[in-house]
């Protein structure tokens, strides 16, 4: 009687007893489980200043040799315009009309385009963690200096400069050669903003400099009072 009352319970779909005991011991598994899961996430505010990122590098400023530099060449380019216009065509031979041309050239590319092309091709970057110095027509060098090694700057002003407010930086590091950013615009300000840069860039190593300091110490006293 007893095994036909089973049966017709099971026919029936009643729960068992042990499943409901298993049901019960697998939830409260999950639950546990779910538990340690959220106990072992981690707050990120809580993350050490040493792991965070860095600020991005930004743009300071783009310079290039004050442009009084190509005075004289300009001056050259409209005489020589002006002289080839005059006397171009008005000798009697032709090979002479062709040398008026040819030296005409010559002179413009030697005295006019050169020192254009060489003015443009020394330009300086300052950006939020160094110097970049671009220079060389021929030979390409490019030269950088971070705000964190520490510098002097040195600003030099000629008469003629002073006129133009413009200046040469000499920024030393300790290196063999110095930087020079040689005849700048505007250079009062571009010292003030180096001079800036590099007190904050101080700064910022200073400071992570001590929260680590501070995060080994707390490590070194947690590890003593295990």
């Amino acid at each position: 009687m007893a095994k036909r009352e089973r049966d017709d319970r099971r026919g029936r779909g009643e729960p068992r007893r042990g499943s409901a005991r298993d049901d019960r011991g697998s939830a409260s598994a999950s639950n546990h489980s779910e538990g340690g899961n959220h106990g072992s996430l981690s707050n990120p505010n809580s993350a050490p200043a040493s792991t965070r990122p860095a600020p991005a590098e930004r743009v300071i400023a783009r310079l290039r040799p004050n442009a009084r530099a190509l005075f004289w060449p300009a001056i050259l380019l409209l005489a020589v315009c002006g002289s080839v216009g005059y006397f171009g065509g008005s000798f009697p031979l032709v090979w002479e009309n062709v040398l008026v041309f040819v030296v005409a050239a010559i002179v413009v590319f030697l005295l006019c385009v050169l020192p254009l092309c060489f003015w443009l091709s020394r330009r300086y970057v300052i950006t939020t963690r160094r110097i970049i110095v671009h220079r060389g027509f021929f030979v390409r060098i490019r030269q950088e200096l971070l705000h964190s090694r520490g510098y002097d700057i040195t600003l030099r002003r000629t008469w003629l400069q002073s006129a133009f407010r413009s200046g040469d930086i000499r920024i030393n590091s300790g290196l063999e050669t110095p930087v020079v950013l040689a005849d700048v615009p505007r250079a009062d300000q571009v010292q003030s903003a180096l001079h800036d840069l590099a007190e904050s860039s101080q700064n910022v190593i200073a400071s992570r400099r001590q929260q680590e300091e501070s995060a080994a110490g707390d490590i070194t006293s947690v590890w003593g009072a295990r």
